[in-house]
């Protein structure tokens, strides 16, 4: 299950509370990485061999709704979980990426904020010539209310 970072958590109490306009990404990144990442400190991300963040739009297509895994429709459930609706994909790699353990979502293309992380189920080593890395849909899950 993914968490926020603390630099989405204060732009959250600072938009909802006190006054400050945060813009929130129309696309947000989903990157992978070999070092975890915390609430504070941004991991290691993979870097060279074609590796590239995956940019996913924010859609009610591409996000499922609180209510369940897949949905489509604006959320109603009680759970505060979503996740991906779609397989998200990166290029193949044309060199060694190292052994993957975490995913980040982040605010930019390259740079930018990390904003939210997760642990893979199990670690992956990624080599030069493997088949391009993915996640399937409902993979990449956050939860609000925890």
């Amino acid at each position: 299950m993914g968490m926020f970072t603390d630099y989405l958590e204060n732009k959250l109490v600072d938009q909802i509370f006190r006054g400050q306009a945060y813009t929130f990404p129309a696309t947000l990144y989903v990157g992978l990485l070999t070092a975890a990442p915390s609430d504070s400190a941004g991991g290691t991300e993979v870097s060279g061999g074609s590796y590239a963040r995956v940019a996913v739009s924010g859609s009610l297509a591409n996000w499922a709704g609180t209510q369940s895994a897949g949905s489509t429709s604006a959320s109603s459930g009680t759970g505060g979980t979503t996740s991906n609706n779609a397989s998200v994909t990166f290029p193949a790699p044309t060199a060694n990426w190292g052994t993957v353990t975490h995913w980040g979502i982040y605010d930019a293309s390259s740079g930018g904020n990390l904003m939210m992380y997760g642990s893979l189920t199990a670690s992956k080593t990624v080599n030069n010539g493997d088949a391009a890395p993915s996640f399937a849909a409902g993979a990449l899950s956050l939860q609000i209310d925890n």
